[in-house]
């Protein structure tokens, strides 16, 4: 009989140490509510330039500026660093595999937003498990009058050995070979869509062959929060249908903002196979060759 009770109490404190990591997981775009309420139990990435986090930043953030997540890397822009790099990154965060992360930045513009899902996709991409993201950003956090530290936290440094996910990053090979199979999504404004406008470092106007539109700005409200999670599903359903096993390949001009759909189907709405094209329309359009179409 004591044995029996000695199970039971070990299952009921199995589950109540899981407990955490499990509410953690379910909770992928946070309110500053919740984050404050959590504080303690995560590890908060500051994302902005360091003389923005110098000036005010949620208490207890690390900060490491958006720069080293994404670089320039043979003339493409917002490239991920080499694995190496990247471990040297997470090493010198102490961000480990377990670590429950909440990406904090900026909402002042679209690019900006973008930063802070191309943060988590990165994360996600390293082999974090529990990664969440701060609706509205700092300017939200600063908006409901929640409290603002300027001391700086200097994480203890520890070697990262987390195993990488490369299955969510897709190439230009890869999307030619699947035009016609997956489901392809452009979610730049409907006019570069279209061919209408194109960025000065985009080659060519026009979208991938086949590529349904999901404009990333409709994601977000005029606080720079994002709208309530069952309109945003409703919209991504409109665009790539209900079956969640279908492969999903998310574009954008650089491999940025394309980061916020990924981030919704593969985090939020649990779509199992989304990839995010690093290079984007920016790598695709330089070939000659590629099939984009108005």
């Amino acid at each position: 009989m004591i044995k029996g009770k000695k199970k039971i109490m070990a299952g009921l404190l199995a589950v109540l140490l899981f407990l955490p990591a499990a509410a953690f997981a379910a909770d992928t775009v946070v309110s500053t509510d919740w984050l404050q309420a959590n504080q303690s139990k995560v590890t908060i990435v500051d994302i902005r330039k360091v003389e923005d986090y110098n000036s005010g930043h949620v208490p207890g953030a690390i900060n490491v500026f958006y720069g080293v997540w994404a670089i320039q890397k043979a003339g493409l822009l917002n490239e991920l660093p080499a694995d190496d790099d990247l471990r040297d990154i997470l090493s010198a965060a102490a961000i480990e595999t377990a670590t429950n992360v909440v990406v904090v930045g900026s909402t002042a513009n679209m690019g900006e937003k973008a930063n802070i899902t191309r943060v988590a996709w990165t994360l996600k991409y390293a082999g974090v498990g529990n990664v969440a993201v701060l609706s509205g950003g700092f300017e939200k956090w600063v908006a409901d009058k929640k409290p603002v530290s300027k001391d700086a936290v200097k994480p203890k440094a520890k070697p990262y050995k987390g195993a990488f996910n490369k299955a969510i990053l897709t190439n230009k090979a890869y999307i030619l070979a699947n035009i016609g199979k997956a489901t392809i999504v452009d979610v730049r404004e409907p006019d570069f869509y279209s061919g209408a406008k194109k960025l000065d470092f985009v080659t060519r106007p026009g979208h991938i062959k086949g590529a349904v539109n999901l404009p990333t700005a409709a994601a977000y409200n005029a606080d720079g929060t994002f709208k309530p999670m069952a309109e945003l599903e409703a919209m991504a359903k409109k665009a790539v249908g209900e079956d969640k096993s279908k492969e999903i390949l998310v574009y954008c001009d650089s491999g940025r903002v394309a980061s916020v759909w990924w981030y919704l189907l593969s985090e939020s709405f649990g779509y199992k196979n989304v990839k995010l094209y690093d290079g984007s329309v920016q790598d695709f359009a330089k070939d000659a060759t590629t099939p984009l179409e108005p």
